[in-house]
């Protein structure tokens, strides 16, 4: 069958693509939505007030709680402090939150996107001040294509000026994450501060402005990988919202389905009211069955069950349930749940695992790191008395929060080596002393010798060992030294 010009198949009287319709989800009181409100406030509390949060970690270190440090080249997060080297932390928690992310699907479907989501969040506060300023569902529907009017053009400046502001403290409460908050509140304020945080706010405020406030629903239907990515993760035990059509249908009117009642026929407790969809913040129709639109929300499930109030049915004709019970439901057979299988079990099991590692590596975090690099050209240098010479880039760190001394030793190398360093006087031939101030990365310049007639082969293994000289920390290094 050929398309014509327009869109439209011969012989068909519906366009190929039809336009996306313009969804007024309505306000909805209900066990889930006040769960919704609860992620809400916490979700955006802890994003908006953690940087202003202080820490106490001793004279000359930052005392913000949270706090990404570029220049130092930081990640501190209250008592813990990483450094690049410990990247694989910031790794771990990736790899944690993904696993939660599947864990949670394999029980409950997309019940991330319906409450944890940052997208839902945001829309939800948008959505409130949208009600606030321009009235419900029906009220934003009715004047909706309508004539501008005074009143119309006040409610809408108002509503896109509160979302701006919204969307500017948004971009403005990220770029604290990366500087002192209090400080660069007030550079902010008086255009001291750095042109990167005006770009990074001015790009965020944008951001969340457009996919917020205008996108909205696209961004979950459209943009989003995840809903493709859990249809292949979920299973027939998930919980997922869902209309239960053994009760529901057929359904239609309730005077209409009271007369079919009282002769005897069928009638479902779906009276079509509508308020599933009325609700719903993607504008899909849950009776439909499962579809990718459906974010899990449970606004429709809320909105069915004040419905089912009223008219005196029993809650749950949309509510959340597995594939499994749905089926059982038409034949008859009562609910049953299975949390804990294969799938969960492993979840789980990689869930403790990792955290144990992590918090088992992060307890025997050590505050002393040593790293060297062999000069490359010349590998190693002949000189005149016979000796031979090569030459170590050696950066020493010290992650305490105190200034520190360290004993630098060489070890694996027989009596008559030596080792020298740039700056470090030293009356032992394979060891010395390095003061290193706290929180810092020391780079050294170290040569170490071979006498005359030393015993060598084109590569001889040799340790570089760093130890506290109160504490006796320590770590070591293994590398070569090279000669003819």
């Amino acid at each position: 069958m050929k398309a014509d010009a327009q869109g439209t198949s011969a012989g068909a009287t519906e366009p190929l693509y039809a336009k996306a319709k313009k969804v007024f989800p309505q306000s909805v009181q209900g066990r889930y939505r006040s769960i919704k409100w609860a992620f809400m406030a916490v979700a955006l509390g802890f994003y908006y007030f953690t940087p202003f949060i202080r820490w106490d970690r001793g004279p000359g270190a930052p005392d913000q709680a949270v706090l990404i440090d570029f220049p130092a080249r930081r990640f501190y997060f209250f008592f813990i402090e990483i450094w690049p080297q410990e990247v694989y932390y910031l790794t771990g928690l990736l790899i944690l939150a993904s696993i939660a992310l599947f864990l949670m699907n394999a029980l409950a479907g997309r019940v991330w996107c319906g409450y944890m989501c940052p997208q839902t969040v945001w829309t939800d506060l948008f959505f409130m001040v949208e009600r606030w300023v321009e009235g419900d569902r029906r009220v934003r529907m009715k004047a909706e294509g309508q004539p501008m009017t005074a009143k119309r053009v006040g409610q809408m400046i108002v509503k896109h000026f509160l979302w701006l502001m919204i969307a500017w403290w948004t971009g403005g409460a990220w770029v604290l994450y990366f500087a002192d908050a209090p400080q660069l509140v007030t550079d902010l304020a008086f255009g001291n501060a750095p042109m990167v945080a005006y770009v990074w706010i001015a790009i965020l405020t944008a951001t969340t402005y457009l996919l917020a406030g205008h996108m909205r629903e696209q961004v979950c239907v459209y943009m989003c990988p995840w809903p493709r990515i859990q249809a292949a993760l979920t299973d027939e035990w998930a919980l997922n919202v869902t209309y239960r059509t053994d009760r529901g249908e057929p359904r239609g009117s309730l005077k209409k389905m009271k007369a079919r009642a009282a002769e005897g026929l069928d009638a479902g407790d779906c009276v079509d009211c509508g308020q599933c969809v009325a609700v719903c913040p993607t504008g899909i129709d849950i009776r439909d069955g499962a579809q990718l639109s459906c974010i899990q929300c449970g606004l429709c499930i809320d909105a069915c069950d004040a419905v089912m109030k009223k008219i005196g049915k029993p809650r749950g004709l949309v509510d959340y349930d597995t594939d499994i019970n749905i089926a059982r439901h038409l034949e008859g057979k009562d609910s049953i749940y299975k949390f804990v299988r294969p799938r969960t079990i492993i979840y789980v099991t990689m869930l403790v695992g990792i955290s144990a590692l992590m918090l088992f590596t992060l307890i025997n975090r050590q505050l002393v790191d040593l790293n060297v690099l062999h000069d490359r050209n010349p590998l190693f240098v002949a000189l005149s008395d016979g000796s031979i010479r090569n030459g170590y880039t050696i950066r020493l760190i010290n992650k305490a929060t105190t200034p520190r001394d360290f004993e630098l030793s060489l070890e694996g190398m027989p009596e008559g080596f030596r080792m020298i360093a740039v700056g470090i006087k030293s009356d032992e031939p394979q060891k010395m002393i390095v003061p290193i101030q706290a929180d810092i990365t020391k780079e050294l310049r170290v040569q170490v010798f071979a006498p005359k007639g030393a015993k060598l082969s084109k590569s001889d293994d040799l340790v570089f060992r760093l130890k506290d000289t109160e504490t006796g920390e320590a770590v070591s290094v293994g590398d070569y030294f090279k000669s003819p």
